[in-house]
C-alpha cells in the first residue's frame, strides 16, 4: 500500500502546455499499464493544444468547472461529473471557456 496526498506533490506542467499545471498523483510503472493518474487545472481561457496517444485511452473526470472537449474536431460540453473516455488514436484537446472559474480535471492512462 502506499497513501499519497495531493497536497505533498509539486505542480508541473503538462506535456503540450507547461502553462496548465498538473499534479501527478500515480506515475508511470508504478501499476501495470496505468500511464499516470493526475489532477490539471485549466484556467479561465487556456487551451490544451490538440494531440493523440496512439497507444492508450484516457479518461476524465470534470470535478468542477466548466469546459469544451474537442473530439476529432467536435466541440462537446463538459460539467462537473461528466466523465469522457478518449479511445487510442483519438485527436483531442480540453478548454476552459470560462472568464472566471478553473476547470478541474481528474485523468488517468491505460496502455493497450
Amino acid at each position: 500500500m502506499k497513501l499519497i496526498n495531493r497536497s505533498q506533490i509539486p505542480d508541473t506542467g503538462v506535456s503540450h502546455d507547461p502553462m496548465i499545471r498538473k499534479k501527478v498523483l500515480i506515475k508511470k510503472g508504478r501499476i501495470p499499464k496505468l500511464t499516470n493518474f493526475s489532477q490539471s487545472t485549466i484556467k479561465p481561457g487556456q487551451c490544451c493544444p490538440p494531440h493523440q496517444h496512439p497507444d492508450m485511452w484516457e479518461v476524465y473526470l470534470v470535478e468542477s468547472g466548466i469546459g469544451m472537449m474537442i473530439l476529432n474536431g467536435e466541440e462537446i460540453p463538459v460539467s462537473q461529473g461528466d466523465c469522457l473516455i478518449v479511445d487510442p488514436g483519438e485527436d483531442h484537446s480540453m478548454r476552459n471557456p470560462s472568464s472566471k472559474e478553473d476547470l478541474l480535471l481528474t485523468y488517468f492512462g491505460i496502455e493497450q
